[in-house]
């Protein structure tokens, strides 16, 4: 055990009865955990804990059920997966026609001439995979600009009326760093990839903050449903994200000096908007205890769906091209400047990237860094890691770059990610075994909205790596499984460790936060094809219970 009676404080909360997967070394597992206020005071044997109990003493019986730290999503975007729980669902539409026919119903509840957006389709899960069209959408929406995205984000599609309000049309110029889609007379089919998706975001309202207050309590209450006691959020996409995220961080402020923040946020800003950390005097260590500011996001390419991630090599299947650098790598000077003056500023650095050439000209500007701004512990992150070049790996460790990574995503792209980059590059993709044995720190996230936020989803992806089609039951590039015990781990200790709060979170330790989760069943125990069905029963928050199926 890890204290003793006379040494500790009034106990609020007993788990009794139970197996607690600790994530700490030092006591590996236990049956019982003493909490007092939001701290957890010990931790042990069930009869020398159920001694600590008082008079006031809340006791939960755990019935043997599994207890972790509580799970710490290292990406998403949280404001965007509020806002998405009430928006037109596209992601499981089949063809065509069912697209029209969700849009079709969707619409008839919205006034009219309200934006529609969000939507998360994907091509990829079509019976024939095509790119959607505003032709296609055009007459079930004829009195709503339509703006709906890919899965990813990295692609979106607006109806005509969403493209005259933007005025945008054949005699539009394309946008560097992304691209038009456009049919064989120069007309714009309605898609537009990742730069050149600012023309038609400006036309969109910045929504209000009684509707950024309103989704992201919805995105709370959904992610403790989960387990998930800590977020790292990634921010808000567009042309009006970096001043709708500032609007979110206003909220987020206002939510936890009134005690209504029940998950605890690190948040980052786009990396254009350093300054205004910087000038403020925020470094990467600014924390409330529920929010945390003091880290930037940026990125150097798109997404393998999109065609836009970034490769030394073309496409298998569209030879022509080798996907795009990010609007911001385009000038690599300026975007490696503001990294560097946001690094001596003292913010943390997170820097998307999923083709293996952006994440190698990534590393390259890390190395860079390091050379002119000196060895410290930045806790600099490569935020998706997901295209790697095999003599790419070990430099994470060597650079000491955090590979934040999306499991989930492995199993999704792995039904068709062959056909992209061919079967030598898929080896080293979502490399999340490589990583880890060659010493990198390897957090996981689940890039919601992009993906379910369901940490367990995550954990079945990474250990089993069996793609959602069924089509591969003993894994796709089944050599980069890992053990139960890591994807925990990367879920917990390693996630707390990305965001620099290791010390507070991340395990069930004597003096950490008393953020903890009880599984429904032991998913140790059982077969890991089985994960996916095991169901949170319970969520706790400061020692609190915020969530009980």
């Amino acid at each position: 055990m890890t204290s003793t009676r006379t040494s500790l404080p009034t106990i609020d909360l007993l788990l009794l009865h139970g197996r607690v997967w600790t994530c700490d070394p030092q006591q590996p597992m236990a049956e019982a955990v003493a909490v007092a206020g939001s701290r957890i005071v010990a931790v042990g044997r069930d009869a020398e804990i159920a001694t600590f109990a008082g008079s006031e003493t809340k006791v939960i019986d755990l019935a043997g059920r599994l207890v972790l730290p509580g799970f710490n999503d290292a990406h998403v975007h949280f404001y965007i997966g509020g806002d998405t729980l009430t928006s037109v669902d596209l992601r499981d539409v089949k063809n065509p026609s069912e697209f029209r026919e969700t849009l079709d119903r969707f619409v008839a509840t919205r006034p009219v001439g309200e934006w529609i957006l969000n939507g998360s389709w994907d091509q990829e899960r079509w019976e024939t995979p095509q790119l959607p069209t505003a032709a296609m959408i055009d007459d079930v929406t004829p009195d709503h600009p339509v703006w709906v995205n890919r899965s990813d984000g990295h692609m979106m599609l607006a109806n005509s009326v969403a493209m005259r309000l933007a005025g945008v049309d054949r005699h539009t110029a394309d946008v560097p760093g992304g691209e038009i889609t456009r049919d064989a007379g120069g007309n714009p089919t309605g898609i537009f990839k990742d730069a050149a998706k600012s023309l038609i975001d400006h036309a969109i309202p910045v929504p209000s903050k009684a509707h950024i207050r309103s989704a992201i309590l919805a995105a709370q209450q959904h992610a403790l449903s989960y387990g998930v006691t800590s977020v790292q959020d990634m921010g808000v996409l567009g042309s009006h994200g970096a001043e709708t995220m500032v609007e979110v961080l206003r909220v987020y402020q206002e939510l936890d000096r009134a005690g209504e923040l029940k998950i605890r946020i690190s948040a980052h800003l786009p990396l254009p908007e350093w300054r205004r950390l910087g000038n403020a005097g925020i470094m990467s260590n600014f924390n409330s205890g529920r929010l945390q500011i003091g880290a930037v996001k940026s990125f150097s390419d798109g997404s393998l769906g999109s065609t836009t991630a970034w490769f030394f090599d073309p496409y298998s299947d569209a030879p022509h091209t080798c996907g795009l650098p990010s609007e911001e790598l385009i000038e690599a000077e300026d975007m490696y400047r503001n990294l560097r003056d946001a690094d001596r500023a003292g913010l943390q650095l997170t820097i998307h990237a999923i083709g293996d050439r952006a994440n190698s000209v990534i590393l390259d500007m890390c190395e860079r860094l390091v050379r002119e701004n000196g060895v410290r512990d930045r806790r600099t992150r490569i935020e998706h890691a997901q295209h790697l070049r095999p003599q790419d790996i070990a430099r994470f460790k060597e650079l000491n770059v955090i590979a934040s990574v999306q499991p989930y995503h492995c199993i999704d792209d792995g039904r068709w990610a062959v056909k992209r980059i061919g079967q030598e590059r898929a080896r080293t993709t979502y490399a999340f075994r490589s990583l880890m044995d060659a010493g990198a720190t390897v957090a996981f996230g689940s890039d919601w909205w992009v993906a379910p936020i369901n940490p367990l989803l995550g954990i079945y992806a990474a250990v089993t790596r069996r793609t959602i089609d069924g089509c591969s039951p003993d894994g796709w590039v089944p050599e980069q499984k890992v053990s139960v015990e890591d994807a925990v781990r990367a879920f917990t200790m390693n996630a707390a460790y990305a965001s620099g709060e290791e010390s507070v979170k991340g395990s069930i330790t004597p003096g950490k936060l008393a953020d903890m989760v009880v599984l429904s069943e032991d998913i140790f125990a059982i077969d890991p094809v089985h994960i996916a069905d095991v169901k949170v029963a319970m969520t706790l928050f400061d020692g609190k219970i915020v969530y009980r199926s």
